[in-house]
């Protein structure tokens, strides 16, 4: 009942925000009767989810200019990507979700799964869990927040993820290098590596476009990855390399 309270009033909140401009924290957790830290927190997912922007003290609608097609064009093919790697998800799977925008679009997918057992080292895709009326079981690596990709890396971290075993990991990249695998900007990597040793499958979700994409830092190698979850719009060319090196490629189809 409380998981469904919470959608009712970020619902309510939206609705507030169109009609009035601009919102306050000490109004909403006064209107419905929750503490501050709640609403902060409803906001935060809010915003997460580009319905809002926050300001000192309440919320303010997003700017029409910062709704761009683009914009939505990028939502589109990360819902789409979702979709399909959320149909490789049975009940009762053991999965580690990585933090990330893309993989964080995967959550609302899992609402109709059952007995799930959910990993992750991001609090953004935790507290989308925890939102979810199903129930999935939650776990949490715990370790050293890093800001850079707003989730918890380091040794401790490491610690707790061997001591599971997993299903599968759905994990993204900031880039694909053809040659290598997938790469990052951020140096600290042995996270990731670690969520792909304790999977038995490991799903890359990527958009098309970071195809061909070299960045700095080689974060997983071909060969510590079964599956690329990309949208339509890779080459049949680029399909065709990652094939060749044992990666089953599944290409999304984006809807209108």
């Amino acid at each position: 009942m409380s998981k469904r309270n919470t959608q009712q009033r970020r619902h309510a909140i939206v609705s507030m925000l169109a009609e009035q401009g601009e919102v306050s924290v000490d109004t909403l957790a006064q209107l419905f009767e929750t503490s501050e830290v709640t609403i902060r927190k409803d906001l935060a997912a809010l915003e997460k989810n580009g319905l809002l922007l926050r300001r000192y003290g309440g919320a303010v609608p997003i700017p029409q200019e910062m709704v761009s097609e683009s914009f939505q064009e990028v939502s589109k093919r990360k819902l789409a990507i979702a979709k399909a790697a959320a149909g490789r998800i049975r009940d009762h799977n053991r999965i580690v979700i990585d933090s990330g925008s893309t993989t964080g679009a995967l959550i609302s997918e899992l609402r109709n799964n059952r007995g799930l057992v959910v990993m992750t080292n991001s609090l953004v895709v935790a507290n989308a869990i925890n939102e979810l009326e199903n129930e999935p079981t939650l776990l949490m690596t715990g370790g050293t927040w890093d800001s850079h990709s707003e989730s918890f890396q380091g040794q401790v971290a490491e610690q707790v993820l061997r001591a599971y075993d997993f299903d599968q990991l759905f994990i993204g990249a900031d880039g694909i290098d053809l040659s290598r695998g997938t790469t990052t900007f951020n140096e600290i990597v042995g996270l990731s590596r670690v969520m792909a040793d304790v999977a038995r499958e490991v799903v890359v979700m990527i958009e098309s476009e970071k195809i061909g994409r070299k960045m700095p830092n080689l974060e997983l190698p071909w060969d510590a990855i079964d599956t690329l979850v990309t949208d339509s719009g890779i080459s049949d060319a680029d399909k065709e390399k990652i094939e060749a090196l044992g990666v089953e490629v599944v290409c999304a189809r984006i809807t209108e």
